[in-house]
């Protein structure tokens, strides 16, 4: 999917896939993947999402990435927070007590610059690439968290219906791209309430995923 498709929707501020407080299964589910609340916990394609705070008030320390510059911006003012910006090459790093996020394409952040992380959180990253970057993108994420335990959030719906994204990533594909690195457990296959986007029925889960 062409980067531009994702700046114009933040330029023109046309975010349908932001919610206005924490997703219901981060709430529910984190503690069955972490017990550490000091535990760092990385959101790849972070958006200016509330889950960053809600997580920060439990005392977890966050780092995320975000093509979007406005995004992050819109997230620390949000926050209250004045960051700290730095460059990393193509990346910008925006850091503040118990958060840091990098700006820039996802592919470009590298194991040395995340450093070590204790969870992933997956709510809108692999949801919002199509089918020919899924598997780049979760070969990514293994290597530069070094396949830390993760907490995903997936769809499945008829996209003769809608054409995402987020895109319908159906079990089958979930197991295919994760399985050779990672134990998985379903953790809840749940109708969405009024439909996705209020457009069709669908079913939103959340898998925990454990290295193998």
């Amino acid at each position: 999917m062409d980067p531009n498709f994702w700046l114009e929707r933040w330029e023109n501020n046309h975010l349908g896939w932001h919610q206005d407080q924490a997703h219901p299964m981060l709430v529910k589910y984190l503690p069955q993947v972490v017990e550490d609340s000091g535990a760092r916990i990385f959101l790849p394609l972070c958006g200016k999402t509330l889950d960053i705070g809600w997580l920060r008030t439990q005392g977890y320390n966050v780092v995320g990435a975000e093509l979007s510059e406005i995004a992050v911006k819109q997230l620390f003012e949000n926050a209250g927070v004045t960051p700290e910006i730095t460059e990393h090459g193509s990346l910008k790093s925006y850091s503040a007590r118990q958060i840091n996020v990098f700006v820039g394409d996802i592919f470009d952040v590298t194991i040395d610059l995340l450093s070590s992380v204790d969870v992933v959180f997956d709510r809108a990253a692999l949801v919002a690439l199509p089918e020919d970057m899924r598997n780049r993108y979760a070969q990514h994420l293994a290597e530069i968290t070094q396949m830390a335990p993760q907490l995903l959030i997936s769809f499945e719906y008829d996209q003769n219906v809608m054409a995402g994204p987020p895109f319908s990533v159906p079990q089958a594909e979930i197991t295919r791209l994760y399985e050779q690195n990672y134990e998985m457990s379903l953790l809840t296959d749940e109708d969405v309430a009024g439909g996705l986007k209020g457009i069709c029925p669908a079913r939103e889960q959340a898998w925990k995923l454990t290295k193998r």
